[in-house]
């Protein structure tokens, strides 16, 4: 593996039972939906002039109603520039966070993606507005049972989830054109490289638990070689592994 190569931002981000969603992408925001402003102004302001441009993206962080990802007590906070508790250890990342995330990975409408940490479901809805199919791997399973519960409510039929240690990811869907890890490795697991298509990306935060952590792009070549690049300084919850 090559070299990292330093990039000069820093962000802060606190980012078997299987339900099988399969067919049209999930619900758009409707007329009626009171957090619509909210939502709009999250876009514009937290996400769009921070250099996000990408055309999927933007549309996408604006069609997925973050507050019904977030506990009941925190609605009216959803839309904040910070990321919130969502109980067990957990956090739904900051905004901007899953907009630069998403990007690096330069997900389309043909794209197969697998996430590491469902929590919420939040980052999942936000790729399966743009994927072909989304995989997500959650091991707390009260999480998982929650997530898939509010991914099913608001009709996402492309996201399939399983309760299951990310570490060793969901191999019997591999390969996948964009791996996403929303916790922080000490080291990026060497099964989620090999689950990897050629010509895939990976987005993961690698570094010590609770501390600064590095936000890596990892890309894989057609021929296998991989590249490493540091995005940005962060903060992620810890990959939880299976007895911790």
């Amino acid at each position: 593996m090559k070299k990292l190569k330093r990039g000069a931002s820093f962000f802060i981000c606190f980012p078997v039972m299987t339900l099988l969603f399969f067919g049209a992408l999930g619900t758009a925001a409707g007329a009626d939906d009171a957090y619509t402003a909210a939502r709009k102004d999250m876009v514009l302001h937290q996400i769009k002039s921070r250099g996000i441009v990408d055309p999927n993206v933007l549309p996408a962080m604006e069609r997925v109603l973050r507050h019904e990802f977030v506990p009941s007590s925190r609605k009216k906070d959803a839309y904040d520039d910070r990321p919130l508790p969502i109980g067990y250890g957990q956090t739904i990342s900051q905004p901007y966070i899953v907009a630069l995330m998403t990007q690096l990975l330069k997900v389309d409408h043909d794209s197969t993606v697998l996430e590491i940490g469902t929590g919420s479901g939040y980052q999942a809805a936000v790729l399966a507005e743009i994927a072909k199919a989304v995989y997500t791997v959650e091991i707390v399973q009260p999480l998982h049972v929650r997530s898939g519960k509010t991914l099913s409510r608001l009709g996402y039929k492309n996201i399939s989830t399983l309760n299951k240690d990310g570490y060793f990811g969901w191999a019997v869907h591999a390969p996948y054109d964009a791996i996403v890890v929303t916790c922080a490795a000490d080291f990026v697991p060497p099964p989620l490289i090999k689950q990897l298509k050629p010509g895939g990306r990976m987005c993961i935060p690698v570094g010590p638990p609770f501390k600064v952590q590095h936000l890596v792009l990892i890309t894989k070549t057609e021929t296998g070689t991989i590249s490493t690049k540091v995005i940005a300084s962060v903060r992620f919850v810890p990959l939880t592994r299976k007895g911790e």
